[in-house]
């Protein structure tokens, strides 16, 4: 199954390059963002599962100050039997769509890819915007929505796990 792991720059750079991901809230494709999605196209869905990783790695970036302001997702093919529905049979709420909890740690070598934002000036400046706002967002302020949506307007990039070093590099 392929998980999308939220992080940032920080908890990159702890599991580079022979360690692990400590995360356990992952993203996928669950049942419930299927249904939430209405789609059948399996990219589509894994991309749904990625933007919701990437707004869970804006919420570590809120509670990590001194992490630089760039959301990072890595997207890993785990087994199965080692993802676990978050909140079992539980309502979900819309943020809580496609997450799930890993077994246990995950090894950074193991990662297909990695997703993170560009270190472009704008980029990093409505990303730090948004950090400051999410929780204000979550509770529904719509101007923090507003600021929030504009760090997502933002694609992240795909970087292959070769290229690990350079994104730990100087931003």
């Amino acid at each position: 199954m392929r998980v999308y792991v939220p992080t940032t720059l920080t908890g990159l750079a702890a599991a580079h390059p022979d360690g692990e991901l400590a995360q356990s809230a992952a993203y996928a494709v669950t049942p419930a963002l299927r249904e939430w999605y209405v789609s059948d196209d399996l990219e589509e869905l894994e991309y749904a599962a990625l933007v919701r990783a990437a707004q869970s790695s804006l919420r570590l970036l809120a509670a990590d100050p001194a992490a630089p302001r760039r959301r990072v997702v890595v997207a890993l093919d785990v087994p199965d039997a080692s993802v676990r529905p978050f909140g079992g049979d539980e309502y979900q709420d819309q943020a809580s769509l496609g997450r799930v909890t890993l077994a246990g740690p995950v090894r950074l070598a193991k990662a297909a890819a990695v997703h993170a934002d560009v270190a472009d000036p704008e980029v990093v400046e409505d990303v730090t915007q948004a950090a400051a706002v999410i929780e204000a967002a979550d509770a529904g302020d719509d101007d923090a929505q507003f600021t929030v949506d504009g760090a997502e307007d933002h694609e992240l990039l795909w970087f292959a796990t070769q290229e690990i070093p350079g994104l730990l590099g100087p931003a």
